[in-house]
Order: structure tokens, then C-alpha cells, then sequence
């Protein structure tokens, strides 16, 4: 199935049934009165975040969504019913916008979470409502009130705790395939990632994280090269980055990997300040692919060079080595994150004791 992230709909909420304006007529009864029952309430429509929903492919096809309208009211105060609400499912995670303003409506972030997109109009009343002792028979009624229209954007940003950044062919698809029950396509050219994958790493019995991988960026991104910046929405809601890095010697005769280290983190900011200004980890993956003697020093080497200062750790993806030690300290990271903010904090940005144990 095609991963659809976007899409753009109409809701339109059902009008209000209209109230009557009737009078008793029986036998017997020569002077009976009003009796004009009110209009019944327009639909609405409300979307529900669905966990077994994933993608927003379902919004291609129907791009109009219309609830019920209201009955109107009859004669013998006899009431319309209203109209059925309409409700669409969603994604969780999915973020819905003004269209026309650019304002957030409404943000789904948990499974069964609900939001009116579009009220109902209120029904008229009928004439019942305006008797007196000096109207006697009234023929006043009011109409229905019409429902509301929007045009909405969708927006859909996955839920993961981890997010893999990097260069095509970085090795992130092997990452999360050497992590998690994750299978993404794994191929010896650019770009075999053309969708976010979510993988499930359970580090014990009792703990586990998500992790995102989104297609390779590359140099230009903001331009549209490559596949642009279309994916790096599903990194922001991450509270940690690794940026994977490949470190193997054919480097030596296709480019340079600091270079392009510092161009993916420059389009990382030129796409969002908060999502630059995420706490970042630096990940040097194809580790066996270097001379085991060699190891240490290719490593030094690319960090002197890269004046990075934060946490660094060397993996192989492909034969695991550091990836059970990576895991172990990203659960702990984040689990510290998890006690920070229940005590009422800021979530911390800090980094873990030791970063470099997986090295």
C-alpha cells in the first residue's frame, strides 16, 4: 500500500431541520393552538484517532465529508430528529489545519482521541415556542441553522521516541532491521527508503522505544533534491536524533564524509529551528568494513574533524557490534527523560554517562 502523509478534505456539518408552523386540528376542539414542533440538529463531524490506521491513503479517493442534516418539525409538537454525526477515522498523529488561515485545528496524538471538525446547525423553532396571551396564534417559525464548512489540511507526523538521520545509504534500514522486527527493503543503491518505517526495539522484557527511519536526505534538500524535506515532519515528535554516518573507506574515493555529515545537519536546520535543536546522537555505522586495528583511529579522526563534542557511538548495523550497547543507552536516556517530566521539569537535554560505550 502507497504511504500517503498529506492530504486536503472539505466537512461540511448537516443544517439544521427547519421548525413548523402548524396548528391543532381535531374535532371538537375549534380552537387548538400551536402546535409546531422544532427542527432537529444538523450532524457533525468528528474525526477519532484509530491506531490500526497508518496512512492517509483512504483520503485520496473522498475529499468531501457530509453529515445528516435534521428532520424538520410537524404539526401535533412532534420534534425532527437529528442528524447522525460523521466520523472519520484518522491516524493517530495526525495534525489537522485551517486550510485558508494556516491555524492548527486540532493535533491527535493518542488512540481513541476525538475532535469536532465541523458542528451541526441548530434546529428552528416552531411557532409552539411563540404563544402568549397576546399571540394566540402565532405563525412565526425560525429556519435551521446552516452547518459549518471547512476546508482542512492533513498532516500526518508518526509517533516514535527515536528518529535515524543520514545520507542515503547511511545503513538505517539495516539499523532498524538489526534493532527490531522492522523489515524495510535493504539494497546497494540511494534511496531504497521511500517511506517511513516505525520499528519496535525491546531492550528487556519490560522496556522498549519506537524508532522512525525516514528516507536519506542529501545535500540541496531545501531545493527538492533528492526527496526534499517531504518526510522530516515524522522526526518531530522524536526526543532524540541519530545521526548515522557512513565511515567505510569507500569514502576514500567517492567524497567526504564530514562534509556531508555538516550538509544534512545545515538542511535539518534550514527545514525547522526545534527540530535542528533536538538533542542529536552521532552513530558511525559500517564499523566492519574498517581494518579492525584501524578502527579506533578512523573514528578519533572523523570527530576531531567534525568538532563534535556531543555523545558518539561505532556500530556495525550489519553484524550488531554496539548496537545492543546503543539501545541500552538510549532506553536509559529516555527513561530519565520520562522521570524529568513527571516531576514537572523540562524534558532534559542532557546526554547519557559514558556516550562513547558502544564505541
Amino acid at each position: 500500500m502507497k504511504f500517503i502523509d498529506e492530504a486536503k478534505i472539505e466537512v461540511i456539518a448537516g443544517k439544521g431541520g427547519d421548525g413548523s408552523a402548524s396548528f391543532r386540528r381535531e374535532k371538537n376542539i375549534p380552537h387548538g393552538g400551536p402546535d409546531g414542533g422544532d427542527g432537529g440538529r444538523g450532524g457533525s463531524v468528528i474525526a477519532v484517532a484509530d491506531r490500526n490506521i497508518n496512512t492517509l491513503i483512504e483520503f485520496r479517493f473522498a475529499r468531501v465529508f457530509k453529515a445528516q442534516k435534521g428532520e424538520n418539525g410537524r404539526g401535533a409538537q412532534c420534534y425532527g430528529k437529528g442528524g447522525d454525526d460523521l466520523i472519520v477515522r484518522v491516524p493517530v498523529g495526525t495534525v489537522f489545519t485551517d486550510s485558508t488561515s494556516g491555524d492548527v485545528v486540532a493535533d491527535l496524538t493518542a488512540d481513541g482521541q476525538t475532535v469536532c471538525l465541523a458542528k451541526g446547525g441548530k434546529g428552528g423553532l416552531g411557532n409552539l415556542h411563540f404563544k402568549s396571551s397576546t399571540n394566540r396564534a402565532p405563525r412565526q417559525h425560525t429556519l435551521g441553522e446552516p452547518g459549518e464548512e471547512w476546508e482542512l489540511a492533513l498532516e500526518l507526523k508518526v509517533l516514535a521516541d527515536v528518529g535515524l538521520l543520514g545520507m542515503p545509504n547511511a545503513g538505517k534500514s539495516t539499523f532498524i532491521r538489526a534493532v527490531s522486527a522492522a523489515r524495510p527493503k535493504v539494497a546497494d543503491y540511494p534511496f531504497t527508503t521511500l517511506a517511513p518505517n516505525l520499528g519496535v526495539v525491546r531492550v528487556d522484557s519490560e522496556r522498549s522505544f519506537v524508532i522512525a527511519d525516514i528516507p536519506g536526505l542529501i545535500e540541496g534538500a531545501a531545493e527538492g533534491a533528492g526527496l526534499g524535506h517531504q518526510f522530516l515532519r515524522h522526526l518531530q515528535r522524536t526526543r532524540v536524533l541519530l545521526h548515522l554516518v557512513d565511515i567505510s573507506p569507500r569514502w576514500e574515493d567517492s567524497g567526504d564524509p564530514v562534509h556531508d555529515a555538516r550538509a544534512i545537519v545545515e538542511e535539518l536546520r534550514k527545514y525547522d529551528q526545534q527540530l535542528y535543536d533536538k538533542p542529536r546522537w552521532l552513530v558511525l555505522n559500517k564499523l566492519d568494513m574498517v581494518d579492525e586495528a584501524e578502527r579506533e583511529a578512523v573514528v578519533a579522526k572523523f570527530v576531531a574533524d567534525y568538532e563534535w563534542t556531543g555523545p558518539v557511538f561505532a556500530i556495525s548495523a550489519l553484524d550488531g557490534t554496539g548496537c545492543t550497547a546503543l539501545t541500552y543507552a538510549i532506553m536509559d536516556y529516555l527513561g530519565t527523560q520520562a522521570a524529568v517530566i513527571l516531576e514537572g521539569d523540562e524534558p532534559a537535554a542532557g546526554l547519557p554517562a559514558d556516550p562513547t560505550a558502544g564505541a
